[in-house]
């Protein structure tokens, strides 16, 4: 019960930092996936899965009005999610439910944000009131707190029934899922560093891209 709650709070966190709240990159997968499995017991499981899902969400950066994944709850649940089934199949549910999570969260939060602006607006064509702009601010960042909630409490649910029946059924090795798996994440690596072209620091994106690949393969290597 304590590791739910302290998923829960963490899933409500991140959601909050996502936009509302700080925005320190608590929501960001990696970080998310890493704090989650330390709840769980076992962060380097959360940290790799955590990794995977940033490479994944790494093509849809959050700017301007456009709509891309919510990364924080999905990065807890799949934290989460791999830290409770260590192998193979528990990490690959893990992944796709982080996934389905993301784009769950974004429309979600898309829903709560038109109806919230709907709301004031109407407030304000009958009486122009700081106090109105104020207690929806307020209700914004309670409706994100508890997005987060009910995204991470679904997505931990949906794990919770899924994976034992889903992991033991998977018929690859750990070494043929994460050939796999990589190469798909890869893909988004290769889109941002397209996006690079004529920049003279993409070097540095290289760089950083081959020290995280050594640093995964160590990890995993010891895990």
């Amino acid at each position: 019960m304590i590791e739910l709650i302290g998923l829960l709070a963490l899933g409500a966190w991140t959601t909050l930092d996502g936009v509302t709240v700080g925005q320190f990159m608590v929501s960001r997968p990696l970080v998310a996936g890493l704090l989650a499995g330390a709840v769980v017991g076992n962060p380097w499981a959360g940290a790799l899965v955590g990794a995977l899902l940033e490479l994944y969400l790494l093509a849809s950066v959050p700017s301007g009005g456009g709509r891309y994944p919510e990364p924080g709850p999905a990065g807890v649940v799949a934290g989460a999610g791999a830290a409770y089934v260590a192998e193979p199949g528990g990490m690959v549910l893990a992944l796709g439910l982080g996934l389905v999570l993301g784009w769950l969260g974004s429309w979600l939060q898309a829903q709560q944000r038109e109806r919230l602006g709907g709301l004031i607006s109407m407030a304000l064509q009958r009486r122009l009131d700081a106090t109105i702009v104020t207690r929806a601010h307020l209700l914004g960042v309670g409706l994100d707190g508890l997005r987060g909630v009910v995204l991470t409490g679904v997505g931990l649910a949906a794990f919770g029934l899924l994976a034992p029946v889903l992991a033991p059924a998977w018929p690859l090795s750990a070494g043929v899922t994460w050939g796999v798996l990589v190469p798909g994440a890869l893909v988004s690596v290769g889109i941002v560093a397209r996006g690079l072209q004529g920049s003279t620091h993409w070097w540095l994106f290289a760089l950083g891209t081959g020290a995280g690949a050594i640093a995964g393969r160590w990890i995993l290597g010891g895990a």
